[in-house]
């Protein structure tokens, strides 16, 4: 059965976006059981065919734009295409330093912070999740609720704010949490890009603490070294 569709799916039979068969009619039609139809759409899910949205059922899942995480900076980069710009939804919220967000950001516990909840949509599937996280006294107060763009997930606000003079960050592929499987509607056997970057100024105080979440299945991450010659070593050394 789910080789069946993903052929459908493959040769266009089925259409990127149309909606599948309710499963009680997927089940009849295959002659299987619910629980084993069930499971077919589970891989279907795990593989990025299909997507299943709450309250209406299968449907074909429309290709992502990929986007990159560009290393050692703040932004990720979508491809270019020809469809409608990525759509970011920024909800704010004023919270309290707590768990891992004290040792992040290196303050005390209730310290003021002020959440960037950053969701993009690719059309109107969710496409990638950032979690930003600032002092209160240096949070911007002229976020948009909504941007149009293809820049990044947190575009809208990087470019609000000076670039850092330090920025350290973790990258690693891990599953979703329930809530972000269910907010990115992707499989929860699905792999994410999880990148953890902390932002500092130059006195060393961090400014910035950044939760990113882009799913495996559109998600690169690029990283430039630049090398040092000997030679301009040596100049660097120079006590001139």
């Amino acid at each position: 059965m789910a080789e069946d569709l993903r052929t459908k799916i493959s040769t266009g039979r089925l259409k990127p976006g149309e909606r599948l068969p309710s499963e009680a009619q997927l089940a009849s039609g295959y002659a299987v059981s619910t629980a084993t139809l069930r499971s077919a759409l589970a891989v279907l899910h795990g593989e990025g065919l299909v997507e299943k949205i709450h309250g209406k059922g299968n449907f074909v899942h429309r290709p992502l734009r990929r986007i990159t995480y560009i290393g050692g900076g703040r932004t990720l980069r979508t491809e270019p295409s020809a469809e409608s710009a990525l759509r970011v939804s920024v909800r704010t919220t004023h919270l309290q330093a707590h768990g891992q967000l004290i040792g992040l950001l290196g303050v005390s516990v209730d310290s003021p912070l002020t959440e960037f909840h950053c969701l993009s949509y690719d059309g109107t599937s969710p496409h990638s999740l950032a979690r930003i996280y600032v002092p209160r006294d240096l949070a911007p107060t002229d976020v948009p609720a909504e941007s149009h763009c293809c820049k990044s997930v947190d575009a809208v606000l990087a470019e609000l704010r000076p670039l850092p003079a330090e920025v350290r960050e973790r990258v690693s592929a891990r599953p979703p949490t329930p809530e972000e499987a269910t907010t990115l509607r992707i499989s929860s056997v699905m792999a994410v890009l999880a990148v953890t970057r902390v932002a500092a100024d130059n006195t060393g105080r961090v400014v910035e603490a950044a939760l990113l979440v882009l799913p495996g299945d559109r998600a690169d991450a690029l990283f430039t070294t630049h090398h040092m010659t000997m030679r301009g070593r040596a100049e660097n050394d120079d006590p001139q």
